[in-house]
């Protein structure tokens, strides 16, 4: 895994040629039990890093098309699973825990409801208020510039562009993880603005 942009967030990837660009996972380590986003399978070395960062406690899973890995590496490390409340009928793995809007997952990460995504309720989280870790609605397929999922993949159009104008309102964001795409670990709030305005 490779160090973000703070000493305790890490985050590794996978190239889909289909996609031409990068899918993205997080670890956040903190006291009290680290947190997986989205994780995708690990290969052998960074299984062994995460172990030696102290595993995992926790795996939010923003949107049922991310749920990727999370199973598994549950079953592997009695991680619990959090995943979004609004798809909680429908969500293809049985989570422990079901997330809801401005939701404290743990002390100091916020989970916010992304509306009229291509799944219903996708989670965005931020954690301490700086940095913005998304799913599938807000991506990045050109550095330094963030764009919305594709229309034709969106439930709602106007709802989707309302939740990207929440998450640009947000004070204080500097970093932008995105899924997708390129991460933006200096000027996330620029970009989220000139985003929102794009809209």
């Amino acid at each position: 895994m490779k160090q973000l942009h703070r000493k305790d967030l890490f985050g590794w990837s996978v190239f889909d040629p289909e996609k031409n660009l990068d899918f993205h996972s997080v670890l956040w380590v903190r006291n009290g039990g680290n947190i997986l986003i989205d994780p995708l399978p690990l290969s052998e070395h960074d299984h062994s890093h995460m172990q030696r960062l102290g595993g995992v406690s926790l795996i939010v899973i923003t949107n049922s098309d991310h749920c990727r890995d999370a199973e598994h590496i549950a079953g592997e490390t009695g991680a619990l699973l959090c995943g979004p409340a609004a798809e909680e009928d429908t969500f293809p793995l049985s989570c422990n825990r079901w997330l809801y809007d401005n939701e404290e997952v743990v002390p100091g990460l916020i989970a916010f409801e992304l509306e009229g995504s291509k799944t219903p309720g996708e989670l965005a989280l931020v954690l301490e208020h700086s940095t913005l870790i998304t799913g599938d609605l807000i991506r990045c397929h050109i550095g330094g510039e963030l764009c919305m999922l594709p229309e034709h993949k969106l439930t709602d159009v106007d709802e989707a562009i309302q939740s990207v104008k929440r998450l640009a309102d947000l004070p204080g964001i500097k970093a932008v993880l995105t899924g997708d795409g390129w991460p933006l670990f200096n000027h996330g709030g620029e970009a989220l603005h000139r985003l929102a305005r794009s809209l």
